[in-house]
């Protein structure tokens, strides 16, 4: 797409960085969904981020943070979904008006770029495309790289992403002893010093680490040592070695998988844990709010509805469980999960109405299911067999255009597809092959994005 006018379609307003609500309104029944902010140039807020993914002059940044292999660099990577090369100055995409959008109306969602009839009787004989088909993946330039990562932690479990970014840092789990913790900001690309950089001391190894949306210096860590603890960054990075959490949470009785942070109320934190259940913190009181019951193995992956109402878990029994924390303990709903038993993730897509999960069938093969939310017992709508490899596929949905990207830990390669509530389900994109093995994946916020450069993730 020409890279001369906003993209309305790629860039509607995104969630914004205020939660919408606290953490007890929320327990009281308060559904009030985050603050959308813009994200054209001339109406995005001000003074309210600070990376150099956005305050750097060069015009190529962006994207998602990947994990290297032998520069061991953390990359930001472009998804631009361009046709023509047409170059504008800022100033001038800056006064666009607000109606400019680069497909017609016609368009719909699964119908590309279609326009003349020979197109269109072409594409009523091979079937729907993305109109995401031609997007396309970068690495940029080593000048925003964070290089000379040493001794990192290649054994968090495959329930991790391996490693957490935000818009203005990233933590990295390290092999060192005590399960330490190294947070780099952003904003200082380049060559890490050999000599040792300032850490986190945890206590125990680090098996999920996740920063709070809401708060870009509050990282929560879960050990090995079924504690989950919260870590408050001093303004500016780390500077010496912090050795005492800001609090402990305590309360599962074996080691956690995962941990994840509410979309929407602030002060509200889920982990899942080796005793097989899932509990949900409240951290402001730093003390458990409820304990989820009804699985029987263990528990792969768990997920919040965009909206914060629901909660989606998928385990080693099989079974794909939905619960609604306000109302019940138990699960509302339960169906047929993955066959395999080696691992899975889930993600909740096309606005929180259907559920996509990545795992493996009986003979090992990767493969990705899409469930209706509201009738998990009916089975998957649809399953797309990948390919044969070990590690599970990480996920990462993106909800403005409906494209999910996935990756698994030591995979060069990154699928693309457009994901759709009505049949085909998926519509395959370009994929995006790496020249090194990925050791993790994990994308930076919409805020992030460089729309100048039609960069969607």
């Amino acid at each position: 797409q020409s890279t001369q006018d906003f993209h309305e379609d790629l860039f509607p307003d995104c969630a914004g960085t205020q939660p919408a609500t606290s953490a007890q309104a929320w327990w009281a029944g308060d559904n009030q969904q985050v603050g959308r902010v813009s994200l054209h140039p001339a109406r995005r807020p001000t003074g309210t981020f600070s990376s150099p993914v956005i305050a750097c002059t060069d015009a190529s940044q962006g994207g998602d943070a990947s994990l290297g292999d032998t520069d061991r660099s953390v990359s930001t990577g472009r998804r631009g979904c361009q046709r023509g090369s047409g170059c504008s100055s800022p100033s001038s995409l800056a006064s666009l008006g607000s109606a400019t959008t680069s497909l017609s109306a016609s368009t719909g969602p699964s119908s590309g770029f279609a326009s003349s009839p020979s197109q269109k009787s072409l594409q009523s004989i091979l079937g729907p495309s993305s109109r995401f088909r031609h997007a396309q993946g970068q690495v940029l330039h080593r000048d925003t790289h964070l290089t000379n990562l040493r001794g990192l932690s290649l054994t968090t479990p495959g329930e991790s992403d391996g490693f957490c970014a935000n818009g203005q840092r990233v933590a990295l789990p390290l092999l060192a002893a005590g399960g330490q913790i190294a947070v780099l900001e952003l904003s200082k690309p380049g060559r890490l010093p050999d000599a040792a950089v300032p850490t986190i001391q945890n206590g125990a190894a680090v098996v999920d680490l996740s920063w709070d949306p809401f708060d870009p210096r509050r990282l929560a860590v879960a050990g090995e040592d079924a504690k989950i603890r919260l870590w408050q960054i001093p303004e500016g990075g780390l500077r010496e070695t912090l050795q005492e959490p800001q609090a402990i949470l305590r309360g599962h009785t074996e080691k956690i998988y995962s941990i994840r942070f509410h979309p929407v109320a602030s002060h509200l934190l889920v982990s899942s844990s080796y005793d097989m259940t899932v509990r949900i913190w409240e951290l402001s009181a730093g003390q458990e709010a409820l304990c989820l019951q009804g699985h029987t193995d263990q528990i792969f992956s768990l997920a919040w509805s965009p909206d914060g109402k629901k909660l989606a878990t998928v385990s080693k029994d099989n079974r794909l469980r939905l619960y609604e924390p306000r109302c019940s303990p138990q699960p509302q709903q339960e169906g047929p999960g993955p066959e395999g038993s080696r691992g899975a993730r889930l993600v909740w897509v096309c606005g929180g109405d259907f559920i996509l999960v990545s795992g493996f069938d009986s003979r090992s093969e990767r493969r990705i299911l899409l469930y209706r939310a509201r009738a998990l017992p009916e089975g998957p709508l649809s399953v797309l067999g990948l390919d044969v490899a070990p590690s599970t596929l990480l996920p990462f949905y993106d909800e403005d255009t409906s494209v999910v990207f996935l990756t698994g830990k030591g995979d060069t390669r990154v699928f693309l597809y457009e994901v759709t509530p009505e049949p085909p389900y998926f519509l395959e994109c370009n994929s995006f092959t790496s020249t090194e093995p990925h050791k993790g994946f994990v994308f930076l916020p919409k805020t992030a994005c460089d729309v100048r450069e039609v960069e969607f993730a």
